[in-house]
């Protein structure tokens, strides 16, 4: 037994608070909510079932913020939750509606809900967002962190995001912390709304961008900055790099150059570096 590093540890305590919940149970109880939403009340109707899954979900989020909030306000902050769940569930299917509304490849609400990773991510997000409404902190970021992991999509759960909200494909999209997004937007894969500068002091200032309703992000932009606006029902094309604001109705195009090979010219080997 290595008793030189336990008694390092026992000196230098990593945490500031005694006990923080599991991790495993945190995302234990999203895969409790996200099937009592969208599976298990369908297996079995009965509402005596719905009623035992809804308590055991309630019991389940009382537990975790019994162990990560001080005081005994878990209760408190289960009960707003829980009244809010039903808003928070209407939300989240029009989002679901909305993929299938627009994505020619999906072909019921059920494989959206089951087989999309962009909607799994805005599930998540909206559970989270609201938690963190409440000012837990905690608890969202793990939730947050446990979608990226499973999706490759970083939405940070302070962002404020509008309804019928569509991320397809989405691997790599990365939404920061105090991006607005409005209405009807959709985000393909690789988009990145971040932060012109990443220094500690910004840390309670605007630095992602705001993004208005019914706009379309194709895949590999990037938009920064904390004062950049894309206005209502704009089209970002793909590989953009924005840091300006950009009015309403545009079309935002990165050109690419095509140039035809010369077979008596000899290309530059370093036009082929990736």
């Amino acid at each position: 037994m290595n008793t030189s590093l336990i008694n390092y540890l026992l000196e230098n305590k990593l945490f500031t608070r005694n006990h923080y919940p599991p991790k495993k149970e945190i995302e234990n109880w999203l895969d409790k909510l996200f099937d009592f939403l969208f599976l298990s009340h369908q297996k079995q109707s009965d509402e005596q079932t719905i009623q035992r899954d809804y308590l055991d979900i309630k019991i389940h989020l009382n537990n975790l913020l019994d162990t990560l909030l001080a005081h005994g306000f878990g209760v408190e902050y289960t009960n707003l939750f829980m009244d809010n769940l039903h808003f928070i569930y209407e939300n989240i299917l029009e989002d679901a509606h909305t993929f299938l509304q627009f994505d020619p490849a999906a072909k019921s609400l059920e494989e959206v809900v089951f087989a999309y990773p962009g909607f799994y991510a805005i599930f998540t997000y909206r559970i989270a967002h609201s938690l963190h409404r409440l000012g837990i902190l905690f608890l969202p970021r793990i939730l947050s962190e446990y979608a990226h992991q499973k999706t490759g999509i970083d939405i940070h759960p302070a962002a404020v995001i509008g309804s019928h909200f569509m991320i397809d494909h989405g691997t790599g999209v990365v939404i920061g912390e105090t991006t607005i997004i409005g209405n009807y937007v959709k985000i393909y894969q690789g988009v990145t709304l971040g932060a012109l500068q990443v220094a500690k002091e910004l840390a309670r200032t605007k630095r992602h961008p705001t993004i208005e309703d019914e706009v379309i992000i194709y895949s590999g932009s990037t938009i920064l900055g904390g004062n950049t606006v894309i206005g209502k029902r704009t089209t970002i094309g793909g590989n953009v790099w924005l840091t300006h604001s950009v009015p309403s109705d545009s079309l935002v195009l990165n050109k690419s150059e095509i140039r035809m090979k010369n077979s008596e010219k000899t290309i530059d080997v370093d036009d082929y570096c990736i």
